[in-house]
């Protein structure tokens, strides 16, 4: 089964490496050519820190079909940075969207409790019409040497949907090079789920770094709502999205790998 109905659980050694949260929204060309004083005084409490880069955005190809088309350089979007004094929380406002992202994630009511403020000030700072795409990401790294689990097959600790060739009795596990599966589900009427799942390796891209060689399983839930959702209903656009990213993650997770997080 790809879902679970498990009640709402806490694991102290949850295997969440990374949470992010996106808001699109229509253009706002303000945001683009006026440094956002207004927004930072409203949030500077809880992310002091601030720096701005400009994005490189892609090139338009237009007249495709005839005679002569035309690649057109685009102007780069500014991204505005706010971090909080610890570095752990990082808010990003562009002319098409905020984010809100933790590599420390503390759990859901935190991160909404971290979201609220900057959320209601850009709300009512910049009066958005509504929101294209509400987004919730969870990008889970599971590492069986963090939790006592060397030696234990995938195929024990993550459910049949996302490890159906490590199961099968004919296939040594460290024989596989490559088991990802990869789905795009719809959960509801209006929200769907893009899910990567399979072992593998992080690279460390920064110049220098020591490499990571533990093979981690990889669960990465990219969960949205599109269309045109108000703005007065983008949290619970947010708590649906997470209501349904849990009964994902349980439904991935075994028993056994519950036990090695210690399920509270």
């Amino acid at each position: 089964m790809l879902f679970s109905d498990r009640s709402r659980s806490r694991y102290p050694n949850a295997p969440v490496h990374e949470v992010i949260c996106q808001l699109r929204f229509p253009t706002i060309l303000t945001i683009n050519s006026v440094e956002p004083a207004d927004f930072q005084e409203a949030i500077r409490a809880e992310f002091p820190q601030y720096a701005r880069r400009q994005d490189v955005t892609p090139p338009k190809v237009t007249g495709l079909g005839g005679p002569s088309p035309k690649v057109e350089q685009q102007p780069p979007i500014t991204n505005y940075h706010f971090l909080s004094a610890d570095g752990k929380w990082k808010l990003n406002l562009t002319e098409n969207f905020i984010a809100l992202s933790t590599l420390r994630y503390p759990g859901w009511p935190e991160f909404a409790r971290m979201l609220d403020k900057p959320l209601a000030s850009f709300i009512r700072i910049y009066q958005p019409a509504y929101f294209q795409r509400v987004g919730l990401r969870y990008v889970n790294l599971i590492s069986r040497q963090k939790l006592g689990l060397e030696g234990t097959p995938w195929a024990e600790l993550i459910a049949p949907a996302y490890t159906g060739p490590l199961r099968e009795p004919d296939v040594a596990e460290d024989s596989v090079l490559n088991c990802g599966c990869d789905l795009v589900l719809k959960l509801d009427s209006s929200c769907q789920a893009k899910i990567h799942a399979g072992p593998g390796r992080i690279k460390n891209n920064a110049p220098g770094a020591v490499q990571d060689p533990e093979l981690k399983f990889i669960f990465d839930m990219d969960l949205s709502m599109n269309g045109q959702t108000p703005c007065t209903l983008a949290a619970a656009a947010l708590e649906t999205l997470h209501g349904h990213s849990t009964r994902l993650f349980e439904g991935a997770v075994t028993d056994r790998l519950r036990d090695a997080m210690e399920l509270i």
